[in-house]
């Protein structure tokens, strides 16, 4: 690590303190842009790290609502407006108990440069609140939405910051925000995506982050001349992400054997065919229940609880060829990756937002597999976010097959630019570095044309 990325993360870790995250996201980064600073020194001169890594703006807010029982709630509201050199802010809105500061400038200080690297013209954001949706009621769900937009509503537009989804916000907490923004702003515009289909969703958009990291991970097997039919995989998580990824990996001739939600994962051995997938989406999405269901209806299926004492996460244990972690931030740590890797693993593409430690990512790329780190290999659901907006300006819908093939084009130009950036900066084979590079050198570039912003 050179000195200036030493003092840059020192210089971070003392002006954010207890946001371990954020620092993470930041480390990560920083090293990889040593080799891009030693060739270019104009990008260290003008400071542009370190203005990417401070917000433009931090929004925070009080959201008082009233539950079913009339007892007043407070809940905090946030939106971090991290950066806007190549376009408006882009980026989801997280409804979680987790959600802190230093979570939401992790999660949009990554949104930079993954949504530099769909090629759109996206700025970099991200928000949420602390309300925990799990358990209540579509009445109590709906007041706090209402609540928390009744704020945010003056800090967003179209031209300017554009929510959409994430952990805890889908499209009935997307439906219930829309509404009470347009009642606010007397507008139709296209504020945020994720929106219900037949009032300005897009076609592909709920599916768009499992199916693109299913397509990253064929096109990292492609340079292999390899493709996913017949690889055994394992997929953690149980909600949009998880669900699309099974369906895509089934379409394309692999097999999932996992899935999990907070409590602990199912293991089936026979795979988690069409059927299976099918009977998940109904549990998660309509009745909202926990995966441990999945094994009275499917026998010969294993579920395995939670266990707080262990240091590593027995669904990343078993004999695999490829695994798609779709869950949440840290999933895989250093001795989750080493058993991936024991167990065969060649193939990580993230569906989730930084779910591998420092240190997992070290063992990936020590051992040399095909690693495609999350602002890369899940760029495809703000990347499809981003077609919805362009749908909403132009005041039409393109079919399902023109958004997927448009999703694929994206996620093949995403692939492409991380392996030339790798390759140009003396680490072939190395996607980390080469996402990181190839989404940073765009906005780089952009905040240099602007001048001191």
């Amino acid at each position: 690590m050179s000195d200036y990325v030493k003092d840059l993360i020192a210089e971070v870790k003392a002006k954010n303190p207890a946001q371990p995250e954020f620092h993470q996201a930041v480390q990560e980064v920083a090293e990889s842009l040593a080799i891009v600073f030693e060739r270019h020194p104009e990008y260290r001169t003008a400071k542009i790290l370190e203005r990417i890594i401070e917000p433009e703006r931090v929004i925070t807010f009080r959201v008082p609502w009233v539950d079913d029982q009339g007892e007043v709630q407070i809940n905090r509201g946030y939106r971090i407006e991290m950066n806007s050199a190549i376009g408006p802010y882009k980026g989801g809105l997280r409804f979680h108990p987790s959600v802190t500061l230093g979570i939401l400038k992790f999660l949009a200080f990554e949104q930079v440069f993954k949504n530099s690297l769909t090629t759109l013209p996206m700025g970099g954001g991200k928000g949420g609140s602390d309300f925990d949706p799990k358990g209540k009621s579509d009445l109590k769900i709906m007041r706090f939405c209402q609540a928390f937009m009744s704020e945010l509503f003056r800090h967003i537009g179209a031209d300017t910051d554009v929510p959409a989804g994430d952990i805890g916000v889908g499209g009935r907490e997307i439906g219930y925000l829309f509404g009470q923004y347009k009642k606010l702003r007397n507008e139709f515009t296209g504020v945020l995506t994720g929106k219900g289909l037949n009032w300005g969703g897009s076609l592909i958009r709920p599916e768009a982050t499992g199916y693109g990291s299913v397509y990253f991970a064929s096109e990292m097997l492609s340079t292999k001349g390899k493709n996913l039919q017949g690889k055994m995989c394992l997929v953690s998580g149980s909600g949009n992400v998880a669900q699309y990824t099974v369906e895509k990996i089934n379409e394309l001739g692999g097999k999932v054997v996992t899935l999990s939600d907070s409590n602990g994962y199912i293991y089936d051995e026979k795979g988690i065919d069409k059927q299976k997938i099918a009977f998940v989406m109904d549990l998660k999405n309509v009745r909202r229940g926990r995966m441990q269901e999945y094994v009275d209806k499917f026998k010969g299926t294993v579920y395995t609880p939670v266990d707080p004492k262990l240091d590593y996460n027995p669904l990343w244990n078993h004999k695999a060829d490829c695994a798609f972690p779709s869950a949440t931030q840290n999933e895989i740590n250093g001795k989750d990756a080493q058993n991936l890797v024991k167990n065969g693993v060649n193939v990580v593409s993230e569906g989730a937002n930084m779910p591998t430690t420092l240190e997992g990512v070290r063992v990936f790329l020590d051992a040399k597999i095909l690693y495609g780190p999350g602002k890369a290999a899940n760029a495809g659901g703000v990347a499809t976010s981003g077609l919805e907006m362009t749908q909403n300006s132009m005041r039409l819908n393109w079919t399902r097959e023109e958004v997927d093939t448009r999703l694929r084009m994206i996620m093949h130009s995403i692939h492409t630019s991380c392996v030339q950036m790798a390759d140009r900066f003396g680490t072939p084979g190395n996607y980390v570095n080469g996402a990181n590079i190839a989404g940073f050198l765009k906005v780089a570039d952009a905040m240099m044309d602007q001048g001191v912003v």
